[in-house]
């Protein structure tokens, strides 16, 4: 199984289990359905923690399958079902807490924009990017709406977006990208003790306060999905130059195995 799901502290604790570099296939995005929905729906549950196996977090989407889509029906409602995986993320009603112990590129930063506090291991060498742009990809309707709503300004998505690089912890923490950076050994404490302050109080007023604060963003977002035409992602991923970009990437990765 390419993820593992366990309660700590009546915290649903995901992590992703996917080598060589914790990709985003099927099977981890249902995964992470299922502890959305177990989170959202069980009263005892306080909230969710997202973190990942080894040195990356997720370099995102799995681009074998992005590479070998059996045509246009298969592409179409891929994307459909990933929309609706992300937008359950974004209006989880609980916490939920980005646990980044090691690089965050493309999906894989855009499931930690979801989150409601994003923390990453102090290394000086872990960074976080958009590449998308680079490989000839736009952003999907709920991928775009997490990141506006994530990076905040316009500066900050024309740096992220529109240049495509890596940039390292230190400078994404400036940025607002991320929340804060902690020791190695520190980070899933770290991570669980901010849902336990988030949720923690007579009431759980959080529940309420998150649904307001998200309100118009989880408003476009839906709007975006329910209005995309999604057959320009049958465009996207049929044109030889993209899969060979993405063929390129796919061997760099399976080259660090």
């Amino acid at each position: 199984m390419s993820y593992k799901t366990d309660i700590q502290d009546n915290i649903v604790i995901f992590t992703i289990d996917n080598p060589p570099a914790n990709s985003l296939n099927t099977e981890v995005l249902k995964g992470l359905e299922k502890a959305i929905d177990r989170v959202s729906t069980e009263e005892e549950l306080k909230g969710l923690v997202l973190t990942g196996t080894g040195r990356i977090f997720s370099s995102g989407f799995d681009l074998g399958t992005f590479t070998t889509f059996e045509g246009p029906e298969h592409i179409i409602s891929w994307f459909k079902d990933d929309e609706e995986i992300m937008y359950k993320l974004f209006t989880c009603p609980k916490p939920v807490v980005g646990a980044l112990n090691g690089h965050a590129s493309a999906a894989g930063l855009i499931i930690t924009q979801a989150c409601d506090y994003r923390i990453m291991t102090d290394d000086p060498k872990a960074k976080v990017g958009m590449p998308e742009i680079k490989l000839g990809m736009s952003l999907s309707p709920c991928h775009g709406e997490i990141m506006k709503y994530g990076l905040e300004t316009n500066k900050n998505w024309k740096e992220v977006i529109y240049k495509g690089e890596r940039i390292p912890g230190s400078v994404a923490l400036e940025m607002g990208v991320l929340d804060e950076l902690v020791e190695e050994g520190e980070l899933l404490e770290r991570a669980k003790a901010i849902v336990r302050e988030y949720i923690d109080t007579p009431g759980r007023p959080f529940i309420a306060i998150k649904a307001a604060q998200r309100k118009q963003a989880a408003q476009q977002a839906r709007e975006a999905i329910d209005t995309c035409d999604f057959s320009s992602f049958v465009e996207t991923f049929s044109n030889p130059a993209v899969i060979n970009e993405l063929k390129g990437s796919l061997a760099k990765m399976n080259k660090g195995k």
